[in-house]
């Protein structure tokens, strides 16, 4: 009889064993990000809510690929789900990008009216290349960090600006700046080594980056807010039971509605902390968000060339919203 409930003991085992699905999911942004610190939550819940049988282990800090290889590992099913800042991928599809215009949504209320207004076509779009949206959350406004006072933006020409994304590399250039393409991570050692000048990130980024140990100037002039989005790969979507996906669902909806306020109420916190950190905070910056907007009046009618009529479609809509 002891015999014969080992036996049954073993069999459960390996049937749960083979029931649970484990996910990596790996991220370019540090363990102490408040988008980590998200995202590892929406993994815990995940856990609970499938009762063990979806396993998810994030990776923080570009440890299992490099940030902006993230999209890809996921496309091509090397990891079953990754998170990446949407306007990394702007080069591939014009959606990619708009959160990344300048001034087109420059405030959390704004950003939230263009998250709606192109949600349908991000989902259709990264569909068609095999992905689903979970969920985004956006960074806070995106400000200029330098490492000499800036009064305005002629003071950038023939410095190194750090670009990570096409509106970044374009900003740069209007500027007669040198665009110089380094990752998040790899900043603080960019500014150690004079490797670049000065660079459009959020308050939340100066924080978590120490980059106040190099950038002793910010100018908050809330160029945009760039969504990060967490993703999975459609066939491993598909492969979970009804219940288990419907799980995810629900944690990623929780996931994104918490990363949001996360990311507006800590903004406050952390231009408080770069103060007291020794930088020289200008709160207005008008004579950078003038020159900054004319800019992105450009890159707004270039956009709107370049997506066509479905991306007619989603300003049409932010602006009726």
């Amino acid at each position: 009889m002891k015999r014969f409930f080992l036996g049954l003991a073993a069999l459960a085992a390996t049937a749960l064993a083979q029931a649970q699905v484990k996910w990596d999911l790996p991220s370019g942004y540090g363990a102490n990000t408040f988008q980590m610190q998200n995202l590892q939550q929406f993994a815990e819940g995940v856990d609970k809510a499938t009762g063990g049988k979806l396993k998810i282990t994030v990776h923080p800090n570009a440890s299992l690929f490099k940030a902006n290889e993230i999209k890809r590992a996921v496309q091509s099913a090397q990891v079953p789900a990754g998170e990446f800042i949407l306007s990394g991928a702007a080069n591939e599809a014009p959606i990619f990008g708009v959160d990344s215009i300048p001034f087109l949504a420059s405030s959390y209320a704004d950003s939230r009216r263009l998250d709606e207004a192109s949600r349908p076509l991000l989902v259709k779009t990264l569909a068609a290349q095999g992905i689903k949206l979970l969920y985004t959350v956006p960074w806070p406004p995106q400000s200029l960090y330098s490492t000499k006072p800036v009064s305005g933006l002629k003071d950038l020409k023939g410095t190194k600006m750090r670009a990570y994304n096409p509106a970044t590399s374009f900003i740069a250039n209007a500027v007669g700046a040198q665009p110089v393409t380094i990752q998040l991570a790899e900043l603080p050692a960019a500014l150690a080594t004079g490797g670049v000048d000065n660079f459009l990130t959020s308050s939340a980024s100066g924080v978590d980056s120490k980059l106040y140990e190099s950038a002793k100037y910010f100018y908050a002039v809330a160029a945009w807010l760039p969504r990060n989005a967490v993703v999975v790969n459609q066939k491993a979507f598909d492969a979970l039971d009804k219940a288990t996906q419907e799980a995810v669902l629900r944690q990623a909806a929780e996931a994104e509605q918490r990363g949001w306020r996360m990311s507006e109420q800590k903004d406050g916190d952390y231009l408080k902390e770069l103060s007291a950190k020794g930088m020289k905070i200008d709160p207005a910056a008008d004579g950078l968000k003038k020159d900054l907007k004319s800019i992105g009046e450009q890159v707004t009618a270039d956009w709107v060339k370049l997506a066509g009529a479905d991306g007619k479609a989603v300003i049409d809509a932010f602006h009726r919203k």
